[in-house]
């Protein structure tokens, strides 16, 4: 963490900012940042759209049956038995920001999948914040019922030009027995923005959950640690992270999952790079039912004189007949990798951009191909700013 973490009362309510009535008021290089972002606002290949401008839903869509969107204040009001969900995968009181959103809640987004339906294309949400100022504190559910599948695609970004804020995102995910939930989320911020999510997860017998995490842009600080608890026989947790920090950036970032369900498995694997910014890659891993396996893998480069990598893996057993492992790695390019590729006639920083692009290039399970594409030119132009 920041030794000094932010204070809270420096940012204005995001309820005292504007926002547009709908899509069409936005810009086009505002259009342009929400794609970057990995949102499509032709909706081309989504089954449901969800957007939110400072605190307000400006577009909310869902065309599957069996799929079910809507702002999260608007599902509380219309099913009591949210309660059953609400504040149960994250404590209300588990820090500064969870009491915040608590208190005064901006929405968020309420996704369900029915029992035994599969969505084929993602649904895509996209928390915005285009003010100067404010702390945005959102409160996400996802649902997925038994046998249910589902991918979800969440961009967060700022305005272009903005240069001050907050995000506070609260996201509670429950995936039922034999369900399947991937969520891919992708932070394209702005150089001086905090960032706060907290996430809880469980996950039934016989269910997966499959976490994507991307940050390559310049930010203040993120500051992330979501915690999956597997509580049925074979649930399945998967943490994938690709993280980009510049000069200036913190990030402190990491997962937690605790196996309680006997033959649950889980993996953690993060790719970071820093060009002059501070990374914490954490993982932690907790074995407490028989027959389970797990595995973490942290592999970092520095690419700048000050930049700043921890790799700071766990391992915890509470029984005999378990299977953990973990590998770590934090250094610079080996120099022999370069003269290999120079040997077959690429310059110094052709070869480095090369390796670079290879060791980010994480290929992410049921990702849109457009969006992929879009993530692969990204990691090619951070690079680039990076040398």
């Amino acid at each position: 963490m920041p030794e000094k973490d932010i204070d809270l009362s420096r940012f204005r309510s995001a309820k005292e900012a504007p926002a547009p009535h709908d899509l069409g008021e936005l810009t086009a290089e505002e259009v342009e940042r929400l794609q970057e972002t990995g949102i499509d606002l032709r909706e081309k290949g989504r089954s449901g759209t969800f957007v939110q401008t400072n605190c307000s839903v400006v577009h909310c869509t869902a065309r599957p049956k069996g799929l079910e969107l809507l702002p999260v204040t608007e599902a509380l009001k219309r099913y009591s038995w949210l309660e059953d969900y609400w504040w149960k995968a994250v404590s209300p009181e588990a820090d500064e920001f969870v009491k915040a959103t608590d208190v005064d809640l901006d929405n968020g987004y309420f996704i369900r999948v029915l029992p035994g339906e599969k969505v084929v294309y993602p649904v895509q949400t996209c928390l915005y914040i285009r003010e100067e100022n404010i702390a945005q504190k959102v409160h996400n559910i996802i649902i997925a019922e038994e046998g249910a599948e589902l991918h979800v695609i969440t961009g967060c970004t700022t305005a272009p030009h903005l240069v001050s804020g907050l995000h506070i995102g609260v996201s509670e995910f429950y995936v039922k027995a034999g369900a399947k939930l991937v969520f891919t989320m992708i932070h394209n911020w702005s150089e001086n923005i905090h960032v706060r999510p907290r996430t809880g997860i469980f996950v039934e017998e016989g269910g997966s959950f499959l976490s994507n995490y991307i940050s390559l842009r310049p930010v203040k600080s993120i500051q992330t640690y979501p915690t999956a608890r597997l509580r049925g026989p074979g649930a399945l947790a998967r943490f994938n992270s690709v993280i980009v920090s510049p000069a200036g950036s913190f990030h402190d970032v990491g997962s937690r999952v605790y196996l309680s369900g006997e033959g649950s498995r889980a993996e953690i694997v993060s790719r970071t790079i820093s060009y002059g910014g501070t990374i914490v890659a954490r993982g932690h891993l907790i074995g407490q039912a028989p027959e389970i396996k797990a595995h973490l893998e942290c592999q970092g480069l520095i690419l700048a004189e000050n930049g700043v990598i921890r790799a700071i893996p766990e391992l915890e057993a509470h029984l005999p007949n378990v299977d953990m492992s973990h590998e770590a790695a934090v250094g610079k390019i080996a120099q022999e990798e370069i003269e290999y590729l120079m040997a077959r006639g690429l310059d110094e920083d052709e070869a480095t951009s090369t390796i670079v692009r290879g060791f980010l290039n994480v290929k992410i399970e049921g990702l849109p191909m457009d969006l992929q594409a879009e993530i692969d030119r990204a990691i090619e132009e951070c690079q680039r700013e990076g040398m």
